[in-house]
């Protein structure tokens, strides 16, 4: 398990349990949307962040949160592990939500410099509609992995937990 790519909703828990998991298994982590975004909510063109990306995958060792769908199969690839956070809309859609009174009018430690957190109606019905429209897609991306990386699907916090509790006995299971 040295190279986890992290999937899931908005509001799931990917980049706290990247921060985690990576002061447990001394990885190197990084939080794409630190990479992504341009200050003042600017996206990266296409070909630069593909580019940035295949930057960023080069080491031997890291946690990569995130989904980003143009980038997706370049970080399933390279990844030893893949961990997806298939949690229910509405505690994504909570946790969203708190995250924006959390960091209202502030950037998050996991956001790039000059992206205060923000909350606008797309989001929230990207977030309500992962499930439908994101979910399917997901599964068929992780379809061709089933034989040949470790996947770890989450379905709740209380599966997250349990998996941290007892990541070593995971690890020694995985060698």
């Amino acid at each position: 398990m040295q190279r986890i790519a992290i999937i899931g909703s908005c509001g799931a828990g990917k980049s706290t349990l990247a921060k985690t998991l990576g002061e447990k298994l001394c990885l190197p982590v990084i939080h794409l949307d630190a990479y992504y975004w341009r200050s003042g909510w600017v996206e990266t063109p296409s070909t630069e962040w593909i580019d940035r990306h295949k930057q960023l995958l080069k080491g031997d060792r890291w946690i990569v949160d995130g989904n980003y769908g143009n980038s997706m199969k370049m970080r399933l690839d390279a990844a030893s592990t893949i961990i997806w956070l298939d949690f229910n809309r509405i505690l994504c859609l909570w946790r969203v939500i708190n995250r924006y009174w959390q960091y209202k009018g502030k950037v998050r430690p996991d956001m790039a410099l000059g992206c205060p957190e923000k909350l606008d109606l797309d989001f929230l019905q990207y977030v309500w509609n992962f499930p439908l429209i994101q979910r399917p897609k997901i599964l068929a991306r992780l379809a061709p992995y089933q034989n040949d990386k470790q996947i770890v699907i989450l379905k709740n916090p209380r599966q997250l937990s349990n998996f941290l509790l007892h990541i070593s006995n995971f690890l020694q299971s995985s060698n």
